[in-house]
């Protein structure tokens, strides 16, 4: 039995599967084969319950899985709404089916405009053949990113607010004692900590972290809202974090590329693991 199906047959494990790791833009090819091409879609098990996290490219494939063994809820949570973060919701099949209820979740959006409202734009023609009401029993929701929530018996969901344009939110997943948090995306200042992330993700068992560039690379980047996989190891060492995942890569960061980072890492904070696709993490 493989790692997946062992987690999946125990109801309350909780664990962390990655379906889409990349930023910006989906990037398939022979480049990009171990680490995967699509972009950001996280699945987390609370026991029975299942959250998503971002519905990039791989939220696709997510969806095909859940359509087999369809749960009577499913809970999908935006970090924001750029493109590559929502691309793959008019592509999730349980949307489309009415033996589930979809309920979306977005934490950053300005009051005028609602996750919905976003949401339909994209589901307009010309640029979608079908509107957003085609989707059979699905729910939107818009809070204030500060807020926790609790999705779930037993699970609590706290957020906070990242650096990031047109704003994001992250997440911290609290569960049976243990603990994952999802910072994507957001930009860090050199040299200085954020110290609210910092005491966000303190103690967390497993903390994934917008890794879009490295430090040598991000003077060129300043406000695009991003940060590096050097940053995430300061950061999880200064929370006293388990393990850091190094997330949302460069689409021109092929997997040699990769390889090589993640050799640097492990070096200076062994127990570092880069994500990739059908990667999973229990706490």
């Amino acid at each position: 039995m493989g790692d997946y199906a062992r987690l999946m047959s125990h109801r309350r494990e909780f664990f962390i599967k990655f379906w889409g790791v990349r930023g910006s833009l989906a990037c398939p090819g022979p480049g990009t084969v171990r680490y995967g091409g699509n972009t950001s879609c996280m699945e987390v098990r609370c026991g029975s319950h299942r959250l998503i996290f971002d519905g990039g490219t791989g939220l696709r494939a997510l969806g095909c899985e859940l359509a087999r063994d369809l749960p009577p809820r499913i809970d999908v949570f935006f970090t924001h709404t750029h493109f590559d973060h929502v691309c793959g919701v008019p592509f999730f099949k349980p949307a489309y089916m009415q033996g589930t209820r979809v309920e979306f979740w977005a934490g950053h959006l300005l009051p005028e405009r609602t996750l919905k409202h976003v949401l339909c734009e994209m589901m307009t023609a010309p640029l979608f053949p079908v509107p957003l009401e085609v989707f059979a029993r699905s729910r939107f929701h818009d809070f204030p990113c500060g807020t926790t929530l609790r999705p779930a018996p037993g699970v609590v969901l706290t957020t906070c607010r990242l650096n990031h344009p047109n704003r994001a939110c992250g997440y911290r997943i609290d569960y049976a004692g243990k603990s994952i948090c999802i910072i994507t995306d957001t930009e860090h200042v050199p040299g200085r900590l954020d110290e609210t992330i910092v005491e966000f993700v303190r103690n967390a068992d497993i903390m994934v972290y917008d890794a879009m560039f490295t430090d040598e690379e991000f003077p060129a980047y300043v406000n695009w809202g991003h940060s590096t996989w050097q940053e995430a190891l300061r950061v999880a060492e200064a929370a006293g974090v388990g393990v850091a995942v190094p997330f949302h890569h460069d689409p021109d960061h092929d997997d040699a590329f990769l390889d090589h980072l993640s050799e640097l890492a492990s070096a200076i904070r062994p127990g570092t693991v880069f994500a990739r696709e059908g990667l999973v993490l229990a706490p």
